[in-house]
């Protein structure tokens, strides 16, 4: 097939930016599988695996630009990761990353990153999101310290990570967009990428996730678990999906995930680095693009998605 990916920025970004990496393992897993792709991005982007077809800043900026002009001939199908003003005149699929407001319709063509994302929207279709292993790094021995990785906001919960590290007696690397006030024992790296972000993951003891708000997906989840880090974290949105007893631990309060974090010690950092390379690399995920894809151009309609443990007894 020739795929079309519609992003507004310009790609692979540096540092935080998950819906942005995503496109660009998405474009390496299609490519890999033998699929043409073309890449509608921000002038500058460099992602070998697509055709670039550069969007210059007041592109970029149009909220009512038309696709059409842009496509060169013989796409079967976009995929877009933002709302477009009208037809591109192909099928097309609309990719959602975050969430919308409840009870909100969607379209009928909107593709979710997992079961609960789905469900929450009224809808069926979902692909888990998928990482190239290659970019991080896997480890046994850890450094002797916690991790928290993603923006300081309140429903990420990192204040929940600062107070359980320090209930538990663990040092704490928080790292993210804004410097908060913090404690003893908690030590700020900023917003981190690349090789910093990655030596990081692999040398924590454990991720905190302990998200306030329905996580679509949570990509620092398999980001650790492919550094062989496993994860705490509460059970909104889609953890449980993702998360299980062998790679990590969910709880519903600070006092729960405190508990809790003492039996991380028995999560194996191979069994946490072979559930990503089963269920959440790159490969895994463009094979489930695939079938929706295809499924798309031959009825119209976007199949269900399929849960790992589905997936497992098929």
């Amino acid at each position: 097939m020739h795929i079309a990916l519609f992003v507004r920025d310009r790609l692979p970004v540096r540092k935080y930016g998950g819906t942005q990496r995503i496109a660009v393992y998405l474009a390496r897993g299609l490519a890999d599988a033998g699929h043409r792709v073309t890449l509608i991005a921000g002038e500058g982007s460099h992602v070998p695996e697509a055709t670039l077809v550069p969007l210059t800043r007041a592109q970029r900026r149009d909220a009512a630009l038309d696709l059409r002009p842009l496509l060169p001939g013989g796409v079967d199908l976009l995929l877009s990761y933002g709302p477009l003003a009208g037809s591109p005149g192909i099928p097309w699929i609309r990719s959602l990353h975050g969430n919308g407001k409840p009870g909100a319709a969607r379209a009928a063509n909107t593709l979710y990153l997992s079961r609960n994302h789905a469900e929450r929207h009224g809808g069926t279709a979902f692909v888990y999101n998928g990482i190239d292993l290659g970019e991080f790094r896997f480890r046994r021995d850890k450094a002797g310290y916690d991790l928290f990785l993603g923006r300081l906001h309140g429903v990420k919960g990192h204040r929940w990570a600062i107070e359980g590290a320090r209930r538990t007696g663990h040092r704490l690397v928080l790292a993210g967009g804004w410097r908060p006030s913090l404690s003893r024992g908690v030590r700020y790296a900023g917003e981190v990428g690349g090789e910093r972000k990655a030596e990081l993951l692999a040398g924590a003891e454990c991720l905190w996730m302990p998200a306030l708000w329905d996580e679509p997906f949570g990509l620092t989840l398999i980001e650790a678990m492919a550094s062989g880090t496993p994860v705490l974290g509460t059970r909104r949105g889609a953890l449980p999906e993702i998360v299980t007893p062998d790679v990590g631990a969910l709880g519903d309060t600070v006092d729960e995930l405190v508990a809790l974090r003492a039996g991380l010690a028995r999560s194996e950092p191979d069994a946490c680095r072979a559930r990503v390379e089963r269920w959440f690399s790159h490969h895994v995920m463009a094979e489930g693009y695939v079938r929706m894809f295809r499924e798309f151009l031959a009825t119209g309609r976007l199949p269900p998605g399929r849960t790992v443990s589905e997936r497992e007894s098929a």
